[in-house]
């Protein structure tokens, strides 16, 4: 990141941290930064080197998913406010560096959208998952409508074009698209759910993007379209073999980011991407028909929704899927983000101690709230963030509990 866009952004954190200590809402426009930051960086999977700090500091080392990384940037930024003594190095390199770092002990906590297997837990020895956020997966596109037919006559100006609607998708189209059955934007499928769209979608052929790498964000993808319909028989993973791939009109992007630069180039392209990177990139994304039959758009209360769907039903590593909740109101392909700690085995204690106050610190201050909303991220319900801090209780160093 250059000294220009770190300068910018924390000058940002530091207004909206100072005006939410004072009760006065903050008027920010955070998608200017992260733009910088989702497009241009590319982040190292070097989460380990060293930073001069000042004597008494402690510098704090992560990495892993690039799902929740537009948020970890602002708070690891905002958290300098709350306590000068600690800094956070977040590294975006995908949720199975994460767990390979984690594992390997090459960094203080890892980020995961995706659960860790039995032999992560045997390899790590005393991990725990504990969910920080619920983020949306949404359908970016980038289609090259076509004009509509003249309607004034000859010599009387043509009316201004009124704002087109919102693609909307159902649950069976979106699979159809990834399987490389529905293959042009003007396939009866698409129009059945788009009419006012019907004489601007054109007749090209559909672009799909998707992850290169291996993903938490694919893995809620592809556990939603299992979901959505038996006839995606390519799994819910980090990584699939892709049936657009095989048609030939697939296209893997490395990262959120990689995948929202795809479609940002790509003309007549879909692909997917944690919605913050939709967001900050001014890249439209389609509704989504729901379980229950309803048009849903991709938000903090559909997220929310989709969130009491599922309630505290986790596993005793803190992991659930919620994906395709029954609500008429739930987003339907949700997921929960995730760090990892080791519980038991940290040697810094002080560490440890300042580990577990940004984490109590993100969950539960309003400001950190706030700056999760403006991304497009919810925040836990009441009863998950109750699990959730019990759990961290539970952290000890040196046989003692981490404070």
């Amino acid at each position: 990141m250059s000294k220009f866009v770190r300068s910018i952004l924390f000058a940002f954190v530091a207004m909206s941290v100072l005006l939410a200590a004072c009760g006065t809402p903050a008027t920010t426009t955070p998608a200017t930064v992260i733009q910088t930051q989702v497009v241009v960086q590319t982040p190292t999977a070097d989460a380990s080197a060293p930073t001069a700090l000042p004597d008494g500091s402690v510098q704090i080392n992560a990495a892993g998913a690039t799902f929740p990384y537009p948020l970890y940037a602002q708070w690891t930024f905002a958290y300098q406010y709350v306590d000068p003594s600690v800094v956070i190095n977040y590294q975006g390199i995908g949720s199975g560096g994460g767990k390979s770092a984690i594992i390997a002990n090459t960094v203080d906590f890892a980020g995961s959208d995706s659960a860790l297997s039995d032999q992560n837990y045997t390899d790590g020895k005393d991990l725990q998952m504990y969910p920080i956020v619920a983020s949306a997966v949404v359908p970016i596109y980038n289609i090259k409508f076509t004009a509509p037919a003249a309607t004034a006559g000859k010599g009387t100006p043509t009316p201004t074009a009124a704002p087109l609607p919102k693609l909307v998708l159902d649950r069976q189209t979106l699979v159809d698209i990834y399987n490389a059955k529905v293959k042009t934007w003007n396939d009866p499928e698409i129009l059945n759910t788009n009419p006012g769209l019907k004489d601007v979608l054109p007749n090209a052929p559909i672009t799909a993007v998707h992850r290169s790498d291996g993903s938490g964000t694919t893995n809620i993808f592809t556990a939603a379209l299992t979901s959505f319909s038996k006839d995606w028989t390519a799994g819910a993973a980090q990584t699939v073999q892709w049936p657009v791939d095989k048609a030939g009109n697939g296209v893997g992007g490395k990262g959120n980011a990689g995948v929202a630069a795809s479609v940002i180039n790509t003309p007549n392209s879909i692909g997917y991407v944690e919605i913050s990177y939709a967001v900050s990139n001014s890249l439209p994304f389609a509704d989504l028909i729901n379980k229950s039959g309803k048009k849903v758009t991709a938000n903090a209360a559909s997220l929310a929704a989709d969130m009491s769907d599922f309630g505290t039903a986790f596993d005793k590593h803190l992991v659930a899927s919620i994906v395709d909740g029954s609500g008429e109101g739930s987003w339907p392909i949700s997921g929960y983000t995730y760090m990892i700690l080791h519980t038991t085995s940290m040697q810094d204690c002080v560490k440890a101690s300042k580990i577990i106050e940004f984490l109590k610190w993100a969950l539960t201050d309003p400001a950190a709230s706030k700056q999760a909303a403006t991304l497009g991220y919810a925040v836990l319900p009441g009863d998950v963030q109750k699990t959730v801090l019990a759990k961290l209780g539970e952290v000890t160093c040196s046989g003692q509990p981490v404070k």
